[in-house]
């Protein structure tokens, strides 16, 4: 009776020890699944950090790219549109010449028929001239009458005017001109002011 009392208490205390060693196992089991998903989420985390860094490089290479495309378009744009203005600036003492021309010659000049031929001719030359430039873009600067602006007339005198406000473009000694949107010379001017009061008294 004894043994069998002692028999089933040693079951009792085996099946306490295996319920206990399966809590265990199950608590390291436990564990082992909070660390695994530990990793796993960490993991996980990492991996977005690093598509978004990657994504974020991917828009700013994107955005150079556009850039640099942008900027050769407008170089290569601005090479053809400017590239000959060093040509056009020479050419244009072509056409100053031609005007002086033109302006030397005194009015009562145009009494002989093969003087008037000349004149017309010269006439027809200029207005050719003028015609080309401006099929290549090119175009004179209106000066005179103008108020005085710094970004496309030269200043080279200041001329004495009770008639003219003041920085009004009364004289035009040499012409400007804009090539498209860049000035390729100034206008060469000169600009009324008022009369010095002073000078007036003597």
């Amino acid at each position: 009776k004894l043994n069998k009392e002692d028999e089933l208490e040693k079951n009792n205390s085996d099946i306490v020890n295996s319920e206990s060693e399966n809590l265990e196992q199950n608590s390291t089991v436990a564990n082992d699944t909070d660390a695994d998903n530990e990793k796993q989420n960490e993991l996980e985390e990492n991996l977005r950090d690093e598509i978004e860094q990657l994504r974020d490089e991917k828009l700013r290479l994107l955005a150079d790219m556009e850039n640099l495309r942008k900027r050769s378009d407008r170089d290569r744009m601005d090479s053809i549109r400017y590239g000959n203005i060093n040509f056009a600036r020479d050419i244009l003492s072509l056409g100053d010449n031609l005007s002086r021309a033109l302006d030397a010659i005194p009015k009562d000049a145009e009494k002989t028929e093969t003087i008037t031929n000349l004149i017309n001719g010269l006439r027809m030359v200029q207005r050719e001239f003028t015609s080309i430039l401006e099929k290549h873009g090119i175009k004179k600067i209106e000066a005179l009458n103008q108020r005085f602006d710094h970004n496309f007339h030269q200043a080279m005198m200041e001329i004495e005017s009770e008639e003219v406000e003041e920085g009004i473009v009364i004289q035009e000694i040499q012409s400007g001109y804009n090539m498209h949107d860049r000035l390729l010379r100034p206008s060469m001017v000169g600009v009324a002011k008022k009369p010095n009061k002073d000078e007036k008294k003597k």
